[in-house]
């Protein structure tokens, strides 16, 4: 049985397996309409399964000794339709392949959702049992970090199975990367930033490690100077080939992936009863048969699938607009689902969980109900205000007369890669708590010592080999920082640079931070050591954000490149 069909009970609507325990206050699942309630909850088989037929009864006798209420009908909740492509009617033929950029927002957080909802767990096993899983060997990481920045790769593919998507994309296709967004959490869970791959990219595709179906392992040769989305799909290559891609195009190592089908969007919107969209004109595009007024408008289903795949209305009708509008939808999306009438219906959060994991397939280490949860946890922690969208900066191909395809633009690329790789948000990220800021814009103020008096060691945290030598070598002549030395490499590799000094050191902390163009969030009150003469001395520790000797931390990383960026807390509307 296929990620489609797994733990499904078609006459069953999940949120009608869940009853409220007076007791706990807590709503507890009830996958048999008579066995009572375990203390201990246990995994079994829901009645849709078991191969009876029978009809499942709304009520239920009082389990013994318990005093848990039977399931009650729900008053005033009219009957839910089947999910849009379960009608019995084929959508109209398209031509252009369909998007499926909803899925992050989707996947990750109804794990969330339904563990907010209380007593949960059983139910997270069973939404374990929908989602298949794919190995990729060392394409992505072994484990995943709550600690840690994470990159996840969210893949859509234009592969045509599925109930209800026969007419949709190609039908030779064997399922490329169609649409592609690099998800950076950042280390804090201060932001996050969002980056669109375009399919037409240009790229080299490595060769790539993949398991067979009968667990024999072959390699796929790599291609030069091919489309992006043919790193997926094409001679057996599965989502690790678009991981190693991504890392061999960019120099971000994507951790984990996500990867979803054509009923994602169908589903997902579904369940949170529409999502909002915008355009800035009447819409009636005959290829994907969406019709819609100038203004707001609500979509679901079906017609949420056509604005998304919508090419000819929008922009010069070209992909990287198309892309533009994928990234309006999915801001409009992360606010529906964190809104309050989402997240305080229990009915509406159970069938969004059964929507998202049906419709999702990750890599082995992320597979479990724990790992999945913990995701969606960290990714709760994010402001919508500090989520952004941009697009890989490219231009058109040198080499094409008739422009197709697009290449990455030497000139703006290498920056957002960096920015993404060194944890650097594209949003001005504010401290949460007015003592914090306080605190914070306190180290820059006050009296700064003689660059004389300033004594530091350095250490290479995570920069380019030899930048603390050359840091070094700076401050003792450029800047009149004599009383400084080389402690080489750091314990452990940071993103960030810090300076690390004892309160009476705070003088001098103020002056190097000032040469260097530290941020006062780098500066870490703490102690100080002793150096080779025996005399108290600050830490320097350079990252990944270091640039150079004698480039300033705050010029060189607050810039943001000049690149079309949008947060997911803003409305905007498609034109």
């Amino acid at each position: 049985m296929d990620a489609q069909g797994r733990g499904r009970g078609d006459d069953i609507d999940p949120a009608d397996q869940w009853v409220l325990n007076p007791n706990t206050g807590e709503y507890e699942l009830r996958l048999s309409p008579s066995a009572p309630q375990s203390a201990v909850p246990r995994p079994r088989r829901p009645a849709a399964e078991t191969g009876t037929g029978a009809p499942r009864s709304r009520t239920s006798p009082k389990a013994p000794g318990r005093d848990i209420p039977p399931q009650r009908k729900r008053r005033g909740v009219p009957p839910e339709e089947p999910l849009p492509g379960r009608r019995g009617r084929r959508p109209a033929k398209q031509q252009s392949k369909a998007k499926k950029a909803v899925l992050w927002t989707g996947g990750t957080m109804a794990f969330v959702l339904v563990a907010l909802a209380g007593g949960g767990y059983l139910y997270l096993k069973h939404l374990e049992g929908n989602v298949a899983t794919t190995d990729v060997g060392d394409a992505g990481a072994s484990n995943f970090s709550k600690d840690e920045a994470f990159n996840i790769l969210i893949i859509g593919t234009d592969k045509r199975t599925g109930e209800g998507n026969e007419s949709y994309g190609d039908a030779g296709s064997v399922g490329h990367a169609d649409t592609t967004i690099l998800l950076h959490v950042a280390k804090d869970r201060s932001n996050a930033t969002a980056l669109s791959i375009p399919r037409d990219l240009i790229v080299d595709i490595p060769d790539c490690p993949t398991k067979k179906e009968d667990g024999t392992e072959t390699v796929v040769a790599g291609l030069e100077g091919a489309r992006f989305n043919r790193s997926l799909g094409e001679n057996g290559r599965d989502p690790g080939c678009t991981m190693r891609t991504v890392k061999a195009a960019t120099g971000i190592q994507p951790d984990h992936f996500m990867m979803a089908d054509f009923n994602a969007v169908k589903t997902l919107t579904t369940a949170v009863d529409g999502v909002e969209v915008c355009v800035e004109d009447a819409v009636n595009d005959k290829q994907s048969k969406l019709v819609l007024p100038a203004g707001e408008s609500k979509v679901e289903g079906e017609q949420a699938l056509a604005f998304l795949r919508t090419r000819k209305s929008f922009g010069n009708s070209g992909d990287l607009d198309r892309i533009k509008v994928q990234q309006q939808f999915l801001g409009s999306l992360m606010r529906k689902m964190s809104s309050g009438n989402t997240l305080t219906n229990p009915a509406k959060l159970l069938k969004l969980a059964e929507a998202a994991t049906k419709a999702l397939t990750v890599d082995e280490p992320i597979g479990n109900v724990n790992t999945l949860k913990d995701i969606a946890l960290e990714l709760k922690k994010v402001p919508t205000k500090n989520i952004t969208f941009t697009t890989i900066p490219v231009k058109d191909n040198p080499a094409e007369l008739v422009k197709a395809t697009v290449v990455v633009d030497e000139a703006k690329g290498p920056q957002v890669f960096d920015m993404i790789q060194n944890d650097i948000s594209f949003t001005e990220v504010k401290a949460q708590e007015k003592k914090e800021k306080a605190a914070v814009a306190a180290r820059l103020k006050g009296t700064k010592a003689d660059a004389s008096e300033v004594r530091v060691r350095v250490l290479n945290g995570g920069a380019a080999a030899g930048s603390a030598q050359a840091e070094l070598a700076y401050l003792q002549t450029e800047a009149g920082v004599t009383k400084s030395e080389n402690a080489g490499n750091a314990e452990a590799t940071q993103a960030k640079t810090t300076l690390e000094y004892a309160p009476d050191q705070a003088d001098q902390a103020r002056r190097l931070a000032d040469i260097m163009g530290l941020s006062g969030s780098a500066m870490k009150p703490g102690q100080s050591v002793d150096n080779a003469q025996g005399l108290p001395t600050m830490t320097l520790i350079l990252g990944k954000d270091f640039k150079g000797a004698g480039v300033k931390l705050n010029s060189a990383s607050a810039a943001t490149p000049d690149v079309e960026k949008s947060t997911a807390d803003k409305v905007q509307c498609a034109s």
